[in-house]
């Protein structure tokens, strides 16, 4: 394919048949997804960072880590593929001519078009002192989280407003790494939104344990210092001496740009698109943080961001970029989250036992608490405990908690893809299992299965 052509004046315009805008998750699986199901078509992805960073790793440069650089997706896979990969940053695109613009003056023709441009953190602008001098927050940028970390080793006390996943994390790793750490939440308990209170609550004692200061149920007044950070003042009037401060209050779809352009957003600023992440424009699509989510459950707009989910997205637009090859059955978004606080994992699927309740829902409860090994006298072995919720007259299961060790990250896996396929609590504590003394709990006393069984024998 000659992909060039001539503008008017005699420039030349190079044209593709895909861009990809974005490479971080999104970007890189729906181009190198795209690029394996049509090999004949020509791809290009661009985005402005020269280096991306796996998302979920960002908090572990701070301390277990030691580097950013051992965090770096190496970009080697979508060259090798055939992808052309460009360092620019689109400044413009333009649907009716179906052009972008980027800074450095280039333009390019595309036939179809993928935004996966992410999130960037919420700025408190409401919060007077969030401009001071060290007060940072955590973007998927590596010059600067390299810049912070930087400066993080000239402190001794960190303060961290937030206390959701990366809030936590970003924490715990300043804490290993010997800063005297303050964690201030507005909710009642640590990871409030992800977990029941009663998980939430087991979490916020093992982090701190680990030595990090917890202050829950009191909002940030005041961020305070004379050009540079000093101390933070609590609504409750509490003064906390602070050499910097870490907004960890969550992300916002990055759309500034394809507002610009005339895509329409939601409440959230998240991309509209339809079932298959089209747009309006059947010839664009929007993938990742920067895509419209709609809850599983509720079926209601969410504002769930996870790369995971960005990934499933990506390789849906990848396949689905010239005909809808691959019918999509999904309902909406499940989020299925997991960490680690020490040796502890705490993972979570669909909704929560208190988020179904809100919505409506007549739930049933199933719980069972074991080991991750059988026998428990295993070395390493770590009680895994089990939390199931299912509508109470079909059993379908809605959501799933799971305290354990490290098996926790797949096994919530499992209850994802349960949620998923509409199973029901019967299906799951009939379904086939296999297990293994070092890897697995007992199959007498598989977890999943014995809270499928408690939901059943409440169900009775």
């Amino acid at each position: 394919m000659n992909n060039l052509f001539i503008k008017k004046g005699g420039m030349r315009m190079k044209k593709y048949d895909v861009i990809v805008i974005g490479g971080s998750a999104a970007g890189l699986v729906a181009g190198m997804t795209g690029k394996s199901t049509h090999p004949e078509k020509e791809f290009l992805l661009i985005r402005k960072e020269k280096d991306t960073l796996v998302p979920c790793g960002i908090p572990y440069i701070l301390g277990t880590l030691e580097s950013s650089e051992k965090d770096i997706i190496p970009i080697g896979g979508v060259i090798n593929a055939g992808i052309d990969f460009k360092q620019d940053e689109v400044t413009e695109v333009n649907k009716e001519a179906k052009t972008i613009k980027t800074a450095s003056g280039e333009e390019f023709e595309y036939e179809k078009l993928v935004f996966a441009t992410g999130s960037t953190p919420y700025e408190p602008k409401w919060l007077k002192g969030y401009n001071l001098e060290n007060v940072f927050n955590i973007p998927k940028d590596k010059i600067y989280l390299d810049e912070m970390k930087n400066k993080f080793k000239e402190m001794k006390k960190i303060v961290t407003i937030g206390a959701g996943f990366i809030g936590v994390e970003v924490s715990d790793e300043l804490n290993k790494a010997g800063k005297e750490v303050t964690l201030i939440e507005v909710l009642p308990t640590i990871l409030g939104k992800a977990f029941d209170s009663a998980i939430a609550k087991k979490a916020q004692v093992i982090l701190s344990e680990r030595g990090v200061n917890i202050k829950t149920g009191v909002a940030v007044k005041e961020i305070i210092g004379n050009g540079k950070v000093e101390a933070v003042i609590l609504e409750n009037g509490e003064i906390i001496v602070t050499d910097a401060v870490v907004l960890a209050m969550g992300y916002r779809p990055n759309t500034e740009m394809a507002k610009k352009a005339g895509f329409e957003l939601n409440g959230f600023g998240a991309m509209k698109v339809d079932t298959y992440l089209r747009t309006k424009d059947r010839d664009v699509f929007a993938a990742g943080d920067c895509a419209a989510k709609i809850d599983f459950m509720t079926r209601e707009s969410s504002p769930v961001m996870l790369a995971s989910a960005a990934a499933s997205e990506a390789r849906m637009v990848g396949m689905n970029l010239y005909n809808l090859s691959v019918v999509n059955s999904f309902l909406g978004t499940i989020a299925i989250f997991s960490t680690a606080i020490g040796n502890t994992a705490f993972a979570s699927a669909g909704v929560t036992e208190d988020e179904a309740r809100q919505n409506g829902f007549n739930v049933v409860v199933g719980e069972f608490e074991g080991v991750d090994k059988h026998p428990g006298s295993l070395p390493n072995t770590h009680k895994q405990y089990v939390k199931l919720i299912a509508a109470k007259d079909s059993g379908i299961l809605m959501g799933g908690e799971i305290v354990g060790g490290e098996s926790t990250g797949e096994l919530i896996n499992v209850i994802g893809l349960a949620i998923q396929q509409g199973m029901t609590a019967t299906a799951l504590y009939t379904s086939q299992i296999g297990t293994h003394p070092l890897l697995t709990s007992a199959p007498t006393k598989y977890p999943l299965t014995k809270a499928a069984e408690a939901i059943l024998k409440k169900s009775r």
